[in-house]
């Protein structure tokens, strides 16, 4: 399951289990049009298991649930990675569960053409970075130079770290599921997070150590 949508009347659930944006992702129109299509609800409850994808993308969910009427709940089941940890700082209250995991990064993409179109693609990097400070320092209420810090050095949270710090509101129980993604694109993968990865993360992780250890 990536995406799911479950109207219930005065609630509503939004699953966001998977890739944000891209082709078979989880897209900023899916979610529109099933918001829009929801009407009046009291609560939209928007479940997580996610580690990242597009940026603009994430923004787009981010907004549109930022602008929803609706109290917005957020339950990070597994993963609210990249800029699925955007996403999440769209709900008034965040709850994380106990094995979950959550990571801030700084963005990242690439160029290709003239110096002067690769510089243009770095700006529009920095612009974006500053997008990321600003919606976490709102969220968490740390000041900026510290929510930059800990996206340079790509800092993986577990649920007391995050809680600690404002990311999430409140911790719940662990859940029995796997969060299965493909680690090996990430550069500081904690062992803690490997392991409550799918095998098949793990084993991509392994794999590319494996790679950087033979240059």
């Amino acid at each position: 399951m990536s995406y799911r949508f479950v109207n219930k009347g005065k609630s509503a659930e939004l699953w966001l289990y998977g890739y944000i944006g891209g082709w078979g992702g989880i897209t900023a129109k899916q979610v529109a049009d099933d918001l829009k299509a929801m009407g009046k609800v009291d609560t939209v409850n928007v479940r997580m298991n996610s580690f990242g994808g597009e940026v603009f993308e994430g923004f787009a969910i981010f907004n549109q649930l930022q602008r929803n009427p609706a109290t917005i709940e957020v339950d990070i089941d597994g993963a609210a990675c990249s800029i699925a940890s955007i996403i999440a700082c769209a709900g008034n209250t965040v709850r994380m569960a106990r094995n979950a995991m959550y990571m801030i990064h700084d963005p990242s993409g690439g160029a290709w053409g003239t110096a002067a179109e690769i510089r243009k693609a770095a700006d529009l990097l920095d612009q974006i970075r500053e997008q990321l400070v600003e919606t976490y320092v709102a969220k968490t209420g740390l000041k900026a130079d510290k929510v930059s810090d800990y996206m340079t050095a790509e800092t993986w949270f577990k649920a007391a770290e995050a809680a600690e710090l404002g990311f999430v509101d409140e911790i719940t129980d662990a859940l029995d599921m796997a969060a299965s993604a493909d680690l090996s694109k990430f550069r500081n993968v904690p062992t803690w997070a490997e392991r409550r990865a799918a095998p098949d993360a793990q084993a991509n992780v392994k794999a590319a150590r494996a790679r950087i250890a033979r240059l």
